[in-house]
């Protein structure tokens, strides 16, 4: 694979491909979206499920996909599972199991990142919304100590399974869920207890909301020690003190709220190492993705650098060092 620029694993999200018919597409319609993919720059993907669930897919057609991504010369370095929280009160056994398959098949790929999370399908009041963060989703129920060890258990199930294929698993921040405050999202990562078991500091998730947030700054302060993987988004934000109105939509990484030279220079300070997948909703997402990573590329160390010295295994784990 061509090593243009700079071996950093930077990484496009493929939200905006997202279509049901792409699991039964032939094998040539998936590399024509991975071609259009690298078109704009990108050297590795990742392999988000709303675009294609691989681990929903045939040995052979699995092995299609292998070659289409070879011959578009893509790297999968992380795989998203989205919207197919474990502990959901209906689906989350049948999602456990569909985490657990979709490892595997990951596995074979050479992907070393499982990126998952508590949030749940789009409720219809979602889907009605121009942006579908501006109506409330179905959370994580705050006053159940069994349904938070539940997530535990689970997660750590995820864990060791992962760390038997040699995979790093990490927790999307996301509202109202486990996961939702920089404190909440620690104490799980605390409970789960396993070194290859960290957290995606996603704060665009969080900024976008129409209601009081959480410092960014005091969020990756907390996070950035857990932190072994990280999906990148901006939004521009205002807000009216004297009515309390709130305004946010999908900004490039350079322009937004979030001052991401800040967040960077913060995150390598601490040691982070791992892959950054550049995510944008609204218009051409891709475009604006392409126009993030060659704004990070500013911002990184040309190759990925060694971790600091006197890291030790667990932290050079959760920072996502492979050996």
């Amino acid at each position: 694979m061509s090593d243009t620029t700079g071996s950093w694993p930077i990484a496009a999200a493929l939200h905006q491909f997202a279509s049901p018919a792409n699991q039964h597409a032939p094998a040539e319609a998936w590399l024509a979206t991975l071609r259009e993919v690298a078109g704009v720059g990108f050297e590795h993907i990742d392999l988000t499920d709303s675009w294609l669930q691989i681990g929903d897919l045939s040995p052979a057609r699995l092995t299609q996909f292998a070659e289409a991504a070879a011959e578009a010369q893509v790297g999968v370095p992380s795989l998203s599972i989205t919207r197919r929280s474990v502990i959901d009160p209906v689906d989350g056994v049948d999602n456990l199991a569909y985490t657990h398959r979709t490892m595997d098949a990951a596995a074979t790929l050479g992907t070393r990142v499982l990126s998952l999370g508590l949030h749940r399908p789009l409720t219809a009041d979602q889907k009605s919304q121009l942006w579908f963060w501006n109506a409330d989703s179905d959370g994580d129920p705050e006053d159940s100590p069994e349904t938070r060890a539940l997530a535990v258990s689970r997660f750590r199930e995820i864990g060791q399974h992962a760390a038997d294929l040699g995979m790093l698993v990490s927790l999307e921040l996301y509202e109202d869920t486990y996961l939702g405050t920089a404190d909440s999202a620690v104490q799980l990562i605390t409970e789960i207890d396993l070194p290859n078991v960290g957290l995606d500091p996603d704060i665009g998730n969080l900024v976008r909301l129409h209601r009081p947030i959480e410092d960014w700054r005091e969020i990756l302060a907390k996070t950035l020690p857990y932190t072994n993987y990280w999906q990148v988004k901006n939004y521009f934000r205002d807000e009216d003190p004297i009515t309390g109105a709130v305004f946010a939509a999908p900004a490039p990484l350079m322009l937004g709220f979030i001052n991401y030279r800040e967040a960077v220079r913060d995150a390598l300070a601490i040691g982070f190492r791992g892959v950054i997948c550049c995510e944008h909703y609204g218009g051409d997402g891709l475009g604006v993705s392409a126009m993030n990573a060659d704004y990070l590329r500013t911002l990184l160390p040309a190759s990925l650098p060694p971790a600091p010295v006197g890291a030790s295994a667990v932290d050079a784990a959760r920072q996502g060092v492979t050996a």
